[in-house]
């Protein structure tokens, strides 16, 4: 009698471990990462636009490559600020992050030609929203 105990609990200990192993490899399969682009696609594919591509955008030459880099890379630093502020309400936000852009682009027309910002503007004018965002429609 004392044997058939033990060789239940134990049964019922394996048991139990192969059911857990199995929920946990079934879980792991649905949290997979979302596909990644292939690596040759451009970079507007695969996000925003790296400095590197709006460089060859534009066909910055070697003098406007820094300054314009750092025009950038500060715009991009104080956006992501913004972004993890919690406490300005959306319409702040909106209102820093154009405060933000047209910083930027005012520092950018100073360094590009006309011609090299036309070209950005035309390049950014697609992510900008035009006015106030629009009003959710109830469903």
């Amino acid at each position: 009698m004392k044997l058939n105990k033990l060789t239940l609990i134990a049964a019922l200990a394996m048991g139990s471990l192969l059911t857990l192993g199995t929920a946990l490899n079934a879980q792991d399969a649905t949290n997979a990462p979302a596909a990644t682009p292939p690596a040759g696609a451009p970079p507007a594919v695969r996000g925003r636009p790296n400095f590197e591509a709006i460089a060859k955008q534009l066909e910055l030459t070697d003098d406007q490559k820094p300054k314009a880099k750092v025009v950038i890379d500060a715009q991009q630093k104080q956006m992501r600020e913004l972004r993890g502020d919690a406490s300005l309400s959306q319409e702040d936000r909106r209102a820093k992050s154009k405060t933000i852009r047209d910083e930027a682009t005012a520092k950018l027309k100073e360094i590009l030609t006309p011609e090299q910002f036309a070209k950005y503007q035309k390049m950014t004018s697609g992510r900008r929203p035009a006015g106030p965002a629009p009003a959710a429609t109830p469903q």
